[in-house]
């Protein structure tokens, strides 16, 4: 079967339009508020630790307000929700911040550097009955929802492995952010993070874990291995490396069947239904618009318009049990972050 290749994108609610303040304009942010402009929602302020940088990246945008610095962005009363992008180390305290400030809270993953730092950031959340969110875009992607519908038909049988791997070629450069122990460099964070959190999607939280790395020059995982163990003897075997492109492709393997995700399997893209005997069941093509990271804004500004604190899909509570994963993937291998 061939679904219908029909264009995807989810539309805000233009009668109650939730105001977004971005703190922080890296590379990830101008991702974001691309689709975010793109698809119709509204972003009415941006932040940045100089004036200058803002003014830039609102004029970019064409962004009403520029504030020199995040306590600015998260007082101003023209805003409503901050999406925060800054590098791993910042997004605790930045989180924290606007919270403070009555704003909820999308955080780039990997959502903090600590698991003790996820669960200060969603305990202020859960206080202040505002909605925290993690960024994991995956999750929210067409070709996700799909993959899960299939495997709660039974069509896979009983689902026993995940494959999955993210390596990328990336800047060797050593004073840059992803090879600064300072600024949570690594491959861990920022690229094991995704097949880890597609581990807990699929399997929910692991009962064991076993890693193994090899480090740069500067003290950061270049490229880490990761066994994950679940109940009724499920596995997840999954691989980040930030030097060596890799294929990036996923496959589900159960009793009756396997997806295999292609390339790249963490972002938009197709995927083929096998059965047992290696028969193709089903294709997934659908296409969708812009990059895709419009659909995590959906569920974000969803769950603020519903007051859903406890969603079936990423709950903040998951995102902690992800991070202490990665803690227990860091004790194993050596890797620890100044000020931890």
């Amino acid at each position: 079967m061939t679904l219908d290749p029909a264009p995807v994108t989810p539309v805000p609610n233009p009668l109650t339009p939730i105001r977004w303040g971005i703190l922080g304009t890296g590379f990830i942010a101008h991702l974001q508020t691309a689709d975010l402009l793109g698809c119709g929602f509204t972003v009415a302020a941006v932040g940045s630790r100089s004036q200058g940088t803002a003014d830039a990246f609102a004029a970019e945008f064409a962004i009403p307000t520029a504030h020199g610095s995040y306590e600015a962005l998260v007082a101003d009363p023209d805003v409503d929700a901050i999406y925060i992008s800054t590098p791993h180390p910042f997004h605790a305290e930045n989180a924290l911040l606007a919270l403070g400030a009555g704003k909820h809270v999308l955080v780039e993953k990997a959502f903090t550097l600590t698991a003790r730092e996820a669960l200060a950031v969603v305990e202020a959340g859960e206080a202040a009955g505002l909605v925290v969110m993690e960024a994991m875009w995956t999750r929210f992607l067409p070709h996700m929802l799909r993959i899960r519908e299939i495997i709660a038909a039974g069509t896979l049988g009983d689902v026993r492995t995940l494959i999955a791997d993210h390596n990328q070629d990336l800047p060797k450069d050593p004073l840059h952010r992803l090879n600064n122990p300072a600024l949570g460099g690594g491959a861990l964070l920022d690229l094991g993070i995704y097949p880890v959190s597609f581990a807990f999607d699929l399997f929910g939280t692991p009962t064991a874990v076993a890693a193994l790395a090899t480090k740069t020059a500067t003290g950061v995982d270049r490229q880490t291995a990761i066994l994950l163990g679940f109940d009724d003897g499920r596995q997840a075997v999954l691989h980040s490396a930030l030097d060596t492109a890799g294929s990036n492709t996923a496959v589900i393997i159960g009793t009756e069947g396997r997806i295999e995700v292609d390339a790249v399997w963490y972002s938009p893209t197709t995927f083929t239904v096998f059965d047992a005997a290696g028969q193709v069941i089903e294709r997934f093509d659908t296409p969708v618009a812009h990059r895709g990271m419009q659909f995590q804004a959906w569920e974000f500004e969803r769950r603020i318009r519903e007051g859903d604190h406890s969603p079936a899909m990423l709950p903040a509570r998951e995102s902690v049990r992800v991070m202490e994963t990665l803690d227990a993937v860091r004790a194993q291998i050596g890797l620890s972050y100044p000020g931890e």
